[in-house]
This record gives structure tokens, sequence and C-alpha cells, in this order.
């Protein structure tokens, strides 16, 4: 998938997957009470600071925290632009 957009330095662009519609036991969730996703495959990267190297890459799968990052719509998608020091974990 090839997105118009390149991040700089050490910011990494995150296509966040879809909230949970249905608990694990059943319940079905309504829109008003869905929580905001804390995961998502990494569409785009920066080439990193002249003192860090970026350690994701293109389509590996993070976690990062509730509140990181900036909400971006590109091409009727939504996407987080977001530093890499808020990204908690490869999955």
């Amino acid at each position: 998938m090839a997105v118009n957009i390149k991040p700089l330095a050490d910011r990494v662009l995150v296509e966040p997957q879809a909230a949970e519609t249905k608990t694990a036991s059943g319940i079905i969730i309504p829109e008003t009470a869905k929580e905001k996703p804390q995961k998502g495959k990494v569409i785009a990267v920066g080439n990193g600071k002249k003192d860090h190297d970026m350690t994701v890459k293109e389509g590996d799968m993070v976690l990062y925290g509730k509140y990181s990052g900036t909400d971006l719509k590109l091409e009727g998608k939504d996407y987080l632009m977001m530093r890499e020091d808020d990204i908690l974990g490869i999955i």
C-alpha cells in the first residue's frame, strides 16, 4: 500500500487496528463505549536522527499508548503520526 507521505526524523505513520465490536464473552460493544485502539500497523517510517536509528520498520504490528500520536485522515483512511518513543512494543 502506498501512502503519499514520508515521516520526518523519528516519526512513524501507523494505521490503527479497528476497535473491538464484541467482548471475549460475546457481549456486543456499542459505538459510544468503544475505546480507542492501542494496536496498529506501521505504514511509513522516518529516517531517524543522527544519534538514533529506527527500530520499527514498515509492516510491523505495534502497541502504543492510548493518547499517543496525532490523528490524520489521508486518502479517506485514519492514521496516527507519532514519535518512535511513543511506541511501547512490536507484536
